[in-house]
């Protein structure tokens, strides 16, 4: 809430409603994650949504916090280091022109764009196996119909968030490459 108000994170300003439409939505991708994700790259991660929650629960995990937002960028430096997250790296770049040096077991990105976007972004930055986890409020068909014609298997999951009214959903996509 404080760093809210200089940088302008999130429209949510309730408390409440911070806990349960950020802390408690992130950590609902939490089930999600396998024992073998040890990199993870969080797109368009904002305030650190999902990504700093994640490697808060996950400390054995890697997270890649990637936006082009350098407010938001700093304000994450600023927690990485307030909290002494070891576990995070911050990058400020445009998902379009970041090239990693080693490729993720995980791409995640909590309501940013459209699944055939996505799925653009995240393929070339997916190691072999690896998945891309897209956090939805409720997938459309048109969506999905997309990811099908690229032949890119998926795998849709309802999220149960407590406090959060309407639809949650993860979408779990995977390559065949």
């Amino acid at each position: 809430m404080h760093w809210n108000q200089a940088y302008n994170l999130t429209a949510v300003r309730d408390p409440q409603a911070m806990v349960a439409y950020h802390l408690l939505d992130s950590l609902s991708l939490l089930p999600h994650l396998r024992e073998s994700d040890r990199r993870c790259l969080d797109i368009g991660t904002g305030a650190g949504l999902p990504g700093v929650v994640l490697a808060l629960a996950r400390p054995d995990q890697h997270w890649v916090l990637l936006d082009s937002n350098s407010k938001k960028t700093r304000f994450l430096q600023q927690v990485r280091m307030q909290l002494d997250l070891n576990n995070i790296e911050v990058v400020r770049e445009r998902v379009t022109e970041y090239a990693p040096e080693a490729l993720f077991d995980v791409v995640s990105a909590r309501a940013l764009a459209g699944l055939d976007k996505l799925c653009r972004w995240a393929q070339p930055l997916l190691a072999p196996g690896g998945r891309l986890l897209a956090m939805k409020a409720a997938p459309d068909a048109g969506e999905l119909d997309s990811v099908v014609d690229l032949s890119i298997d998926y795998r849709g999951h309802e999220l149960s968030v407590p406090g959060v009214d309407g639809p949650r959903s993860l979408i779990e996509l995977w390559f065949n490459t």
